[in-house]
């Protein structure tokens, strides 16, 4: 089938009366979000794959505001990355993403504002969209539980359907979007940056807590080496209990002796110099609010990387003109991790912005394959030019915090014209 006939099977009806399948495999919040989205697509037929048989993952995240703008300017209200959305974007491109974003449906876009309003535990989001997806009337989603392999989901592959991969920073698919001969090979379609090492801690507080950059400073003053930064916007209070997030640098041998995820006895017992700054953080905090941590630390031990998938569709294939692989017969797209990764709390934020994007040009009956192809690779390419610039700037800034109080350091980090 030539690539013109192709691209007249996206978003419409097949020729014989099926509905166009779709295959979203991975059921995360990403998967998810986009499963929701497509639901809403008249002439669709859409299957959702998952692992996991229950979601489990407790860690706390919030959504970016930019996700509920309703006009040009409130998308582009960024103390950060104004600028650089500005000079990445045309008006009219983000334009037709507020337009799309206000065709929802209620019942999902209530979500999304849920979330928005402060911290939400990752499982939450999940069982409330997955809840959502189950509950809708029409347009009912097939879903399928299970392990599946990249052999399986190639498998699924037919002329005129879409593949999308959502399974998260280790994609099933990624490496695969490269027309080479020799055999599959880790990384041939990613380019990967490693920022920093660092520990994520968790803790709940009984008294409301707010953090700003001087309190950032001030309460580290007397650390001098590993220093909690909480973020600005991950400390919520829900009434009863402050949840706070950040992170502290830690250098590459020690990431090497720590498990995945442990408490703050494991981290006082193994690495007492960390834990005593994490703690001297905490008492300033008891002086100023007079409350006590509940529990204890949550610690995760994590790379943290900036990286993108080369090609976030199968674009290279159909070029290719090649005919011997499935890859040349049918769209696929990476959504999410899948695609791009970024660090500081970014992630899940970017991935649903890249999942409402996708959704609108799946639901374009108006466009080519082609150009449907074209416009996410285009798109996806300036996500990742944004939160590349982004990244680095909250890096530097951090680097820099972290040498205040010693005006020769600061300098070493300076680029001055």
């Amino acid at each position: 089938m030539e690539s013109s006939d192709r691209s007249s099977t996206i978003g419409v009806r097949q020729t014989d009366g099926n509905l166009l399948a779709v295959h979203v495999i991975g059921a995360g919040p990403v998967g998810l979000l986009l499963t929701a989205l497509l639901q809403q697509v008249d002439g669709l037929s859409v299957s959702l794959y998952e692992k996991r048989s229950e979601y489990t993952r407790t860690r706390m995240v919030t959504l970016a505001p930019y996700l509920l703008a309703d006009s040009v300017e409130t998308y582009r209200t960024d103390s950060i990355d104004e600028d650089s959305i500005f000079a990445l974007f045309e008006t009219h491109e983000l334009a037709e993403g507020i337009a799309f974003r206000q065709s929802i449906s209620q019942d999902l876009m209530a979500l999304l504002r849920e979330w928005a309003l402060g911290f939400c535990p990752l499982n939450a989001i999940e069982r409330s969209v997955s809840d959502l997806i189950d509950t809708r009337v029409s347009n009912p989603v097939q879903r399928t539980a299970g392990v599946v392999t990249a052999e399986d989901a190639i498998a699924m592959i037919e002329p005129g359907s879409v593949l999308i991969d959502c399974t998260g920073s280790r994609a099933l698919l990624r490496d695969h979007l490269v027309p080479v001969s020799s055999e599959v090979h880790e990384g041939a379609n990613t380019v990967n940056v490693r920022l920093e090492y660092a520990l994520v801690i968790t803790f709940l507080y009984g008294q409301p807590y707010d953090c700003n950059e001087y309190c950032k400073y001030y309460k580290n003053i007397e650390n001098p080496q590993y220093k909690f930064i909480p973020m600005v916007h991950r400390t919520h209070y829900d009434g009863s209990v402050s949840h706070v997030t950040g992170i502290v640098n830690i250098a590459a041998e020690e990431y090497e002796a720590m498990p995945s995820r442990f408490d703050g006895d494991w981290l006082r017992s193994n690495f007492p110099d960390i834990a005593l700054s994490m703690d001297r953080f905490i008492d300033k905090i008891k002086q100023e609010t007079h409350g006590e941590v509940i529990g204890d630390l949550e610690v995760i031990r994590i790379p943290l990387d900036l990286y993108r998938a080369r090609n976030a569709t199968n674009r290279q294939w159909l070029i290719s003109g090649r005919s011997d692989s499935p890859f040349a017969s049918s769209p696929m797209f990476l959504v999410g991790d899948s695609a791009i990764g970024s660090p500081y709390f970014q992630s899940i934020s970017l991935g649903f912005e890249c999942a409402t994007y996708l959704a609108e040009l799946i639901a374009r009956r108006d466009l080519p394959l082609r150009e449907k192809l074209d416009r996410y690779e285009l798109y996806m390419y300036k996500q990742w030019l944004r939160v590349y610039m982004r990244s680095k700037m909250i890096k530097h800034n951090k680097d820099l915090f972290e040498t205040l109080g010693n005006p020769l350091a600061v300098l070493e980090k300076l680029h001055i014209y």
